[in-house]
């Protein structure tokens, strides 16, 4: 397990597409998950469907299939909390060339994008609701708001628009 300490300094200054953060967002009696994947420069939020429970095996396939949708040069590192979820982190960093960083127990703050972004979530799904019933359709659906809502931090572009010029310009 690598700690955030050790994370380049050029993932903390938000300068350089690529480093994302992620988290997972549950439902009902933590029974339901949704992952999300952020973006640390282009706030561009990823979800993940997991239907099944958010075990390790589960995490680390839904992680490598979202991830192979990105080009490479946008695959830098990803900073998750220490959940269980992530005991395969190293199966899913071979899989992706990506490094995993862990943060400090009880620290959701070192993921403050992440968390900001989960907040936004729940608009779509509120807290204490049951999250199984919702498809990848559904999903897509709501990361797709998230994306081409303004954010004052971008200068009022949206994440969409951020990761479209990063696309076009690579």
């Amino acid at each position: 397990m690598i700690n955030i300490s050790q994370r380049p300094p050029q993932v903390d200054d938000r300068v350089v597409p690529g480093h994302g953060e992620g988290d997972l967002t549950t439902g009902q009696k933590n029974q339901s998950t949704i992952g999300t994947l952020v973006d640390g420069t282009t706030r561009f939020t990823m979800l993940l469907h997991l239907p099944h429970g958010h075990t390790a095996t589960t995490v680390r396939d839904a992680l490598i299939t979202t991830m192979q949708d990105l080009p490479k040069h946008l695959r830098g590192s990803l900073t998750w909390d220490q959940g269980a979820e992530m005991a395969l982190h190293k199966a899913f960093a071979t899989s992706s060339e990506m490094d995993v960083y862990f943060c400090d127990p009880a620290s959701p703050w070192q993921r403050g994008t992440n968390e900001n972004t989960n907040g936004l979530l729940r608009q779509y799904f509120p807290k204490g609701t049951d999250l199984s019933p919702y498809s990848p359709d559904n999903l897509e659906q709501a990361a797709f708001l998230l994306n081409t809502r303004p954010r004052k931090t971008l200068g009022w572009d949206t994440p969409a628009e951020r990761m479209q010029q990063l696309l076009l310009d690579h």
